[in-house]
């Protein structure tokens, strides 16, 4: 395979467009057709498509951009590497997956420990479902994996689980809306209007069964995936919404809304999933240690 016509498909892909690679690539849009042209030719595979002005990915061209992601990201550590081994200190490759049900700045918090290490660390972050994050992870394309939730021993993948932390959760709303609720925490939040995690998240079981056992029928007016757009509807007063009270005062900030209540019978857990039972990698062993020494509690009494 011509490498060179490798790179030239890898950089229109990522580019979106012939005219925008060429411009990155110094080279004519008729000299970078030509050379993926070649590419297809010898592949014996489609790689794009014409969808009016735009060139789209065919299935095959998906497929060979997951290659090509790997191939030049591990070109660049090599370079990196080489670099590296003629003196200087060596940066040390973190890759971490992250289930996108984890609050971000959650992640931030304990992911932090790592990036406070004495040597150089380059973190290689990747957002996913858990059960895909647990895929590459028995690929060893990750060296961690951070969850809400234990990786599943119905999950046919030879991997252990690492507690970090908890964290009870509080519920938030807008000044105006608070104004409009009757009683107090939690039966104000009957009828009330609110937002919530989809299905996927791991404290969603929990709320389900709270309300019942409070006898609580709110209103829902949204479900979600992704926990930030969860908030940035309830920053609009669309609603109340729940989140980790480790994180109460940042979300306060952010979003400008109040506590209406806690709760510690609903509770956010964490975990860092890897292949090793025995932790090695460092930046591995320096979150679990801050983990140990209580990071989430000590974030608590920092965001009070």
């Amino acid at each position: 395979m011509n490498f060179k016509h490798l790179h030239y498909f890898w950089v229109t892909a990522k580019a979106g467009g012939i005219n925008r690679a060429g411009e990155q690539l110094h080279t004519t849009p008729q000299t970078l057709s030509g050379q993926i042209k070649l590419l297809e030719a010898w592949l014996g595979r489609q790689l794009f498509r014409k969808s009016g002005r735009q060139l789209q990915l065919t299935d095959e061209g998906r497929l060979a951009l997951g290659y090509a992601d790997q191939i030049f990201a591990l070109g660049a550590e090599m370079e990196t590497a080489l670099r590296q081994a003629s003196g200087g200190q060596k940066t040390l490759d973190f890759r971490v997956g992250v289930a996108d049900s984890v609050a971000k700045s959650v992640v931030y918090h304990l992911l932090e420990p790592a990036l406070a290490m004495s040597q150089p660390v380059r973190l290689i972050c990747s957002e996913g479902k858990f059960p895909d994050l647990l895929a590459q992870l028995a690929l060893h394309r990750l060296d961690l994996v951070m969850a809400d939730e234990p990786m599943s021993g119905r999950v046919s993948i030879k991997a252990f689980n690492h507690p970090l932390g908890s964290t009870p959760m509080s519920f938030f709303c807008t000044p105006a809306l608070k104004s409009t609720l009757k009683g107090d925490f939690p039966q104000c939040l009957n009828d009330a209007p609110l937002l919530i995690l989809g299905v996927s998240s791991s404290v969603r079981k929990q709320f389900d069964s709270w309300c019942t056992k409070h006898q609580i029928h709110p209103r829902i007016i949204g479900e979600f995936d992704d926990g930030a757009l969860m908030k940035a509807f309830g920053r609009e007063g669309r609603g109340v919404f729940m989140s980790a009270s480790v994180l109460d005062a940042e979300t306060q900030t952010q979003y400008g809304v109040e506590v209406i209540g806690r709760t510690d019978e609903m509770v956010e857990d964490f975990f860092a999933v890897t292949i090793d039972r025995r932790i090695t990698h460092p930046c591995v062993a320096a979150i679990t240690q801050a983990a140990r020494g209580q990071l989430l509690h000590g974030l608590g009494r920092r965001a009070a």
